[in-house]
């Protein structure tokens, strides 16, 4: 990094880093409650098609773009779906991670901002995913989409009546457009280098991804973004005090004269220069 993507030097007004083992404890509760609160809509198979359908047809009545013409582009070469299906089994959770860690290493007040509105969106969505039990597409026969992912592979899921692991029925909203935007905004928000804006290349490519392997509608991200601003308009990020911005503000004028009466005492006089 360079210097205008480092932080600030630490001062006595800077953030503590909140204790790294609760921390871990905290981190590790919220990744058991989300993977086990998705099992609790399992069994809801019968639901989750119908809802499914009324997605579909409500995609349509909005003329939101056919999922299937970003598929058709991935389905050029066996290489290119396969980077895909990679991309979605292997990036979500190891980039979130990083995200955090290097967040709390680096930058603890956006670390703690960070992980409350990622924990906020997360426990939206698994209420929505026991309300309203969803399929993915690649299960729905009327899309006319395939699994990427079983025909091609990996495959991160079993079949559905056996999958013990996760819940396949749980696809609204996209916890993986979800998460992946949050991290490119809060890496954004916590860095200075104009090259920082990259970040959104994430949320793009994961959004590619999750539609053209047809594991999510566009609904199922139009709504997880929705769930991500409510979050950032709830829980804001937090800002230096006005006093120390004033503090700071008035400092340098102040900085700056001294600098100059301590050049203009150090400069040698010159002998006989008024006669």
């Amino acid at each position: 990094m360079n210097a205008r993507s480092e932080p600030a030097e630490a001062g006595p007004d800077a953030p503590a880093r909140p204790p790294l083992v609760r921390e871990l404890l905290l981190v590790a509760g919220l990744f058991l409650v989300y993977k086990f609160g998705r099992q609790l809509v399992t069994g809801h198979t019968a639901e989750a098609f119908r809802n499914a359908h009324h997605v579909w047809d409500w995609e349509r009545v909005l003329r939101l773009p056919d999922e299937g013409a970003v598929q058709s582009l991935l389905l050029h070469g066996d290489t290119l779906v396969h980077v895909a299906n990679t991309y979605y089994a292997a990036v979500h959770f190891p980039a979130t991670l990083a995200f955090l860690v290097w967040l709390y290493l680096r930058r603890p007040a956006h670390y703690v901002w960070a992980r409350r509105v990622l924990a906020a969106v997360t426990g939206a969505a698994l209420v929505l995913h026991l309300l309203f039990p969803l399929a993915p597409p690649r299960m729905l026969g009327a899309t006319g989409l395939i699994d990427t992912a079983r025909l091609f592979g990996p495959s991160v899921y079993g079949p559905p009546r056996t999958d013990a692991l996760s819940n396949q029925f749980a696809a609204m909203p996209s916890l993986h457009f979800g998460w992946a935007l949050m991290l490119a905004i809060g890496l954004i928000a916590a860095t200075r280098t104009r090259w920082r804006w990259l970040w959104l290349l994430h949320p793009l490519v994961t959004l590619l991804v999750i539609v053209g392997t047809a594991n999510h509608y566009w609904l199922d991200v139009i709504v997880a973004t929705a769930l991500l601003g409510l979050a950032l308009a709830v829980l804001r990020l937090p800002r230096s005090r006005p006093r120390e911005r004033e503090r700071a503000r008035c400092g340098l004028p102040h900085r700056r004269a001294e600098v100059r009466r301590r050049s203009s005492a150090e400069r040698p006089e010159l002998v006989g220069a008024g006669r």
